[in-house]
């Protein structure tokens, strides 16, 4: 069965992760996603290891794991830009296209006359989205943009990792552990990109769409932005403790760590049931939510001392069974033995030439009937080179073979 956007033509000139995930996740859903990359080096990440995918000889191969996490289902297509004779494929390739995704710096495809108002002169009805750091606008426009440097600069830094005073080594801002204003960034692209689809089914015309990484981490504050912009509160760290829930947290036990997640005045009287301590959800200092805020310190003081008497798993069993929100702290390789993740098929193997297969985190989309059941493995690169040049540019063998002579694809 074919996905909900089978027919759209993406063109994926994007790199690392940002883009790439919006690439992805649009041929997740069914869209024929061509990746442009540059001959003989192809994507950053195909470099960025170890770990490498290994090959039937257990040897490594030239990729690293980390492509192969956000470039599922594309043809990999090697054109060399610079050259007169790129530039041509990628016009023909966008004259076909339905959405064109970059992360060029800004004005970086222009030099190329591969920019917005080149192509959709060509193409009116081409939807070009561009990710940058900071914006086609702005006095840091112009700025290299990481996500690791969004992170700190977009204020997710500051509101991540132990409090000042903690006695903690670990003590100070910490980064989220994968790049997930990277990722968000991806997402939001995915979004935009769909509803101007949407849009140009009513206007006929496609549109630009301007995507910075600061602009996105400033979006996802959530509820941090609102602490400050409506309640005038500037943020801290508070380590794995929740700003405005309490008890909604990490507690260590006597042999790891567990997550107490307390959404309401119900759930914490369970809690306090389950801990064989009643008297604690009659003590107004922690009769409501906002008693429990005001009063962080003392109560989860109170139950770490009660947690530490007994380990991780006997803790979980009781406080589920009293309906108490509670969790482990999986390491990676737990998540993906864990029967839930497991049941959802959240992990799949995928036909991959050199290794015989490669398993992959799934799609995590589930619809009742749109569904793309032939999602295919990151391809090695140019893979689908020769396919492209043919079958949708009706360039001959020999124009080709022309063009790999020369290094431009």
């Amino acid at each position: 069965m074919a996905g909900p956007l089978a027919g759209l033509k993406i063109l994926d000139m994007s790199r690392i992760l940002a883009g790439p995930w919006a690439g992805q996740l649009l041929s997740d859903l069914g869209a024929d996603v061509i990746k442009i990359e540059r001959p003989r080096y192809g994507d950053d990440t195909r470099s960025w290891g170890p770990p490498y995918l290994k090959d039937r000889d257990g040897k490594d191969t030239e990729d690293a794991a980390y492509f192969f996490c956000a470039n599922r289902g594309k043809k990999s297509v090697t054109v060399d830009i610079t050259c007169l004779e790129g530039q041509e494929i990628i016009r023909q390739l966008a004259r076909q296209s339905d959405v064109l995704i970059e992360n060029y710096k800004v004005g970086g495809l222009a030099n190329y006359g591969l920019d917005y108002h080149s192509l959709s002169k060509i193409n009116p009805e081409l939807i070009y989205c561009s990710i940058t750091g900071f914006g086609q606008t702005g006095p840091y426009a112009n700025l290299p943009g990481y996500d690791f440097l969004i992170q700190g600069m977009g204020g997710l830094m500051s509101v991540t990792g132990e409090p000042d005073d903690s006695t903690k080594e670990t003590s100070g801002p910490t980064k989220v552990g994968v790049a997930v204003t990277d990722l968000f960034t991806g997402l939001y692209a995915s979004n935009a990109i769909q509803a101007a689809l949407i849009e140009r089914q009513n206007s006929g015309l496609g549109q630009y769409i301007d995507l910075a990484l600061l602009d996105v981490q400033a979006a996802t504050l959530a509820n941090q932005a609102s602490n400050y912009l409506v309640g005038g509160l500037v943020p801290e760290r508070l380590g794995n403790a929740h700003p405005n829930i309490v008890p909604y947290q990490a507690f260590s036990t006597s042999d790891g760590h567990i997550i107490i997640a307390v959404g309401n005045d119900q759930q914490f009287i369970r809690l306090c049931d389950a801990l064989e301590q009643s008297d604690l959800a009659n003590d107004e200092r922690f009769l409501t939510n906002g008693a429990r805020v005001n009063n962080r310190k003392h109560l989860c003081d109170i139950i770490h001392q009660n947690l530490k008497q007994h380990g991780s798993a006997q803790w979980l069993e009781k406080l589920k069974q009293c309906n108490v929100p509670c969790g482990p702290i999986n390491t990676i390789d737990q998540v993906f033995e864990d029967p839930q993740v497991l049941a959802r098929g959240m992990v799949f193997s995928a036909p991959e030439s050199r290794s015989g297969e490669v398993k992959m985190v799934a799609s995590p989309i589930n619809y009742s009937r749109s569904k793309s059941d032939d999602i295919k493995a990151p391809q090695q690169l140019g893979e689908s080179t020769d396919q492209v040049l043919t079958d949708y540019l009706e360039y001959s063998s020999l124009e080709i073979d022309s063009l790999r002579e020369r290094f431009i694809i």
